[in-house]
């Protein structure tokens, strides 16, 4: 990478093996982006997935979302430990093959319930690409720093669910629903081939870990017991219901409320653009104002939105072009609250960054995906479970982060005070 990138393990590398910046960044990006592109091109496909399978409660197609989320919920507990000890590399490697073939039996499910399964191991296998990505970065960048390199990889990501939904509906227009895994067979294989020609080992030696089950315990209880990265792990987890409880229902509210399948794509588009423009704003702002004082800042003018939105919902005022205005003004909020929200969390551990990586997670997408799917579940033909979401799980976030920082919102320690509480046992 290029001189102006502090402390970073590639510097070491010898020059041939090093990768730039922007194409780590877009590297990084792409990796986690698969994720999202295993969601939001279903969402258009959902009736018709319903109609070739079966599914006869409309709220049932759902699970094509629920399951996958399920499955990252898992999986992540898994691949921060062994990316911890083989290096981040090989471990992406052997995920992003078995999720190609997860996503093949995806593509030639016979059933819903097959169906089903292949998208949970589909999700389990794709866990790897999150964990792994941000432990990738935080091998390499550090505080706000990172918060920064964050931010402008959630800028190109979020180019996938602006897109994605366009990427289903066009597929849709030629092929039927299955082609939409086929074609994601083939970008996965095409990462694949990138991550093998382009990027090399981040980890250094010092800092591999173990897998031994002492090692692991001493590792997930400085974890666990650091009251600002489990505060800010939860209530990340918590916003994020919100979010899942809106991918899980979006669909039916376009078509069901709305009935505007044709616009979807387009508006999809138009609301998830919001949180690339937060995110390039993040970028800019973080190491000027503190990745803290942004999050926070962003998560009580979403609470406001959401308790706005919710007061439409009920009076019956809303409308489609109501609903696209609240939902984008939430994704701008989202885009600087997520990003901040994992590098306050991650940045005390620089030994063990894997298996905290693995723990957030985890634990994040456990609990969006129990309280989306809450949501998701309890659509009943209008938007207010989905306002009343967003406003319950902000203003429980917010609770979260206030402990977390022990009374003291807005503030911005140094380095120093980011350390861990309970230092890391000496390599062994």
């Amino acid at each position: 990478m290029h001189d102006k990138m502090p402390s970073l393990s590639l510097s070491s590398l010898p020059a041939h093996a090093r990768v730039r910046f922007a194409e780590f960044v877009a590297l990084m990006a792409s990796i986690m982006g698969i994720n999202a592109l295993s969601i939001d091109p279903m969402l258009p496909a959902l009736p018709s997935i319903g109609a070739d399978l079966g599914v006869l409660v409309a709220n049932d197609r759902q699970l094509v979302i629920s399951v996958f989320f399920i499955g990252i919920a898992v999986g992540s507990l898994i691949y921060g430990p062994l990316s911890d000890r083989f290096g981040r590399k090989a471990v992406m490697l052997g995920a992003l093959s078995m999720m190609l073939v997860s996503t093949l039996v995806c593509a030639l499910a016979p059933s819903f319930t097959v169906l089903l399964i292949g998208r949970a191991c589909a999700g389990f296998c794709a866990a790897a690409c999150r964990v792994i990505a941000v432990s990738t970065v935080r091998d390499c960048f550090r505080g706000d720093q990172m918060a920064k390199v964050m931010s402008l990889i959630f800028i190109i990501f979020m180019v996938v669910p602006i897109l994605a939904p366009s990427f289903g509906q066009l597929i849709l227009l030629f092929a039927e629903w299955r082609w939409i895994f086929g074609a994601l067979v083939v970008l996965n294989a095409g990462l694949i081939v990138w991550i093998i020609a382009r990027l090399p080992e981040t980890l250094a030696p010092e800092n591999r870990s173990n897998i031994r089950p002492a090692d692991l315990w001493v590792t997930f209880l400085r974890i666990v017991t650091n009251r600002s990265s489990m505060g800010y792990m939860t209530a990340s987890g918590v916003v994020m219901g919100g979010l899942v409880g809106f991918i899980t229902s979006v669909q039916q509210i376009f078509y069901d409320i709305f009935h505007a399948p044709d616009v979807f794509p387009l508006a999809f588009a138009g609301m998830a653009v919001w949180m690339a423009v937060g995110s390039f704003f993040n970028s800019r702002l973080v190491e000027r104002l503190g990745a803290r004082r942004l999050s926070q800042s962003a998560l009580i003018i979403m609470i406001l939105f959401a308790m706005v939105h919710s007061v439409f919902a009920l009076m019956h005022w809303e409308t489609l072009p109501s609903f696209i205005v609240f939902q984008a003004m939430t994704m701008l909020c989202f885009a600087f609250a997520g990003s901040n929200f994992s590098s306050i969390a991650l940045e005390p551990f620089a030994q063990g960054a894997g298996l905290a990586s693995s723990i957030q997670a985890s634990l994040t997408t456990l609990i969006s995906t129990v309280l989306g799917s809450i949501v998701g579940q309890a659509f009943n033909g209008t938007t207010l479970p989905l306002a009343l979401g967003f406003m319950v799980f902000g203003l429980c976030s917010l609770i979260i982060v206030w402990w977390a920082e022990r009374g003291r919102l807005f503030t911005r320690p140094g380095l120093h005070g980011l350390r861990c509480d309970n230092p890391a046992p000496p390599p062994r």
